[in-house]
């Protein structure tokens, strides 16, 4: 089992601010390689009650992933630390924006006990930025990576962060924690960031992603993007020589979808020959693995993946 939850409560604070006074953009009619088979069947709703019973909130339901019925029917799911309220405002995201609250200093107990009891094999563990912290949440991170490790010694983890910017010592930190992935999201191509992802800087990701190489090369790194925002595909192919001059090994690709008429339109819907193309290319630039599919998400069948991630880097290095 691997699992993705968020441990605060619902508040009644307007969900997006910053977004309510946008016009409305149209929202198209998804395709059918889009559609996903509703949830409900008993192992979803075991890993509900787990959930509700506990007072716990998913990031599964809070960013409207539509991998959820699959996910949870497998008691997949993902952590989210420090809160739910994220100090960024991207066009693209559902999760709250605004002022977040005081970190909750049980939180990383809470976690390593939740993963305890649910007897994960690999768990993921992502947050909200928090550009509020000196250190942007990384003594945080680096505490709930430890105690999973105390209480779980053969779960192995994945990490999905922020890009610590302007956070001088926050990388170092958290690898020094000693993930089993490191994963940070470069989210779309460079052209579009000040539309998309306007608190964030490309070259910095990119020097991230290098970074946690060059302080620990066992430790294997993880970047994503989503496409339909108006992006090229001669920007997503120079996206993908950046990951690999930064020695990423994973890159995965999934499709755009609206949250809500607020947030950024859904340019194009790309068929799923496209995503085959992209991982086909990935491969051939050096990527021991490679997701690219229409519904796609960073955190969509880890732990199935963190294995072949390691037999990939195994069969090279025996390659080599």
């Amino acid at each position: 089992m691997a699992v993705v939850l968020d441990l605060l409560q619902r508040d009644q604070r307007p969900r997006h601010p910053e977004k309510a006074h946008r016009p409305d953009s149209p929202v198209q009619r998804k395709p059918d390689w889009i559609r996903v088979k509703a949830p409900g069947s008993a192992r979803w709703a075991e890993t509900n009650r787990i959930v509700r019973d506990n007072g716990l909130v998913t990031v599964c339901e809070e960013a409207g992933c539509p991998n959820i019925g699959e996910c949870w029917e497998k008691k997949h799911a993902t952590f989210m630390i420090m809160g739910d309220t994220c100090t960024r405002a991207c066009a693209f995201c559902n999760v709250r924006t605004g002022m977040p609250g005081p970190l909750d200093g049980a939180e990383p107990a809470s976690v390593a006990d939740a993963v305890a009891k649910l007897g994960l094999q690999h768990v993921v563990i992502t947050s909200v930025d928090r550009d509020d912290l000196p250190d942007g949440g990384a003594q945080h991170f680096a505490a709930v990576i430890r105690l999973i490790r105390e209480r779980s010694p053969d779960t192995t983890i994945e990490i999905l962060t922020p890009d610590f910017l302007r956070k001088d010592g926050a990388l170092e930190t958290v690898v020094a924690a000693r993930p089993d992935v490191f994963n940070h999201n470069l989210e779309t191509v460079p052209s579009r960031y000040l539309t998309v992802r306007p608190g964030a800087r490309y070259f910095h990701s990119i020097r991230l992603l290098q970074r946690v190489k060059e302080l620990d090369a066992s430790v294997f790194t993880k970047s994503g993007i989503m496409v339909g925002l108006g992006e090229e595909r001669n920007e997503i192919l120079q996206l993908m020589d950046d990951l690999r001059s930064a020695d990423v090994d994973f890159l995965t690709i999934g499709q755009y979808l609206q949250p809500s008429r607020k947030h950024h339109p859904v340019i194009r819907f790309v068929p799923p020959d496209e995503f085959k193309g992209y991982e086909t290319t990935a491969y051939s630039k050096g990527f021991h693995l490679v997701s690219a599919t229409p519904l796609t998400r960073s955190s969509h069948h880890a732990g199935e993946d963190f294995a072949r991630l390691r037999a990939a880097r195994e069969a090279s290095r025996r390659a080599g």
